[in-house]
């Protein structure tokens, strides 16, 4: 008994450092770049459609709405829905946006809207993901699909929908506001 209370010390300070080197190697590091809400005027009401939030894997050359649309490093947005929308209504406004920001290519547009397949309730969660070393987007839509599209050009396109030429400016500054 006497030994095995000498050994306590050791094997828990071994169980720590294995604790400690696990959590490092698995640590994410993504950066969280900044978190908004979108909001829909509807007869003089606001009202809240998701909540949005930035983040990037290394660092943003220029630290500005162009500079996170051309930068090519790994980054992504994350929504939380916060009402129930029709998948059509989404897809419509997202084939909006792209075309406020000039980008046409309609087949990458198509793979990618096809992800929202279905309704999106409230709770529901969408993740677009910017893989800098394959050069491609993928979205994830809880309830839905997913699809990954190819090219530099595609991602520019989806992050202009955000920092670029935007109904609700404000948005986009909230997401690079801890740049």
């Amino acid at each position: 008994m006497q030994l095995r209370r000498r050994q306590l010390p050791l094997f828990l300070s071994i169980l720590a450092a294995l604790f400690l080197f696990g959590a490092g190697a698995f640590a994410d590091d993504w950066k969280l770049t900044g978190t908004g809400i979108r909001v829909k005027t509807v007869v003089l009401v606001d009202v809240n459609v998701y909540q949005i939030s930035h983040f990037i894997k290394g660092e943003v050359g220029e630290k500005s709405k162009k500079g996170v649309i051309d930068a090519d490093i790994d980054k992504k947005f994350e929504w939380k829905m916060k009402r129930d929308v029709d998948h059509e209504k989404v897809v419509q406004t997202l084939r909006d946006a792209f075309a406020m920001n000039g980008y046409s290519d309609a087949g990458k547009i198509n793979k990618f809207l096809g992800a929202f397949s279905a309704e999106l309730k409230e709770n529901a969660k969408i993740s677009i993901v910017y893989d800098a070393a394959k050069k491609a987007t993928t979205v994830s839509v809880g309830g839905g699909g997913s699809a990954t599209v190819e090219g530099v050009d595609f991602m520019k396109g989806v992050w202009a929908i955000w920092f670029g030429k935007i109904d609700q400016p404000k948005l986009g500054d909230a997401l690079i506001s801890k740049l």
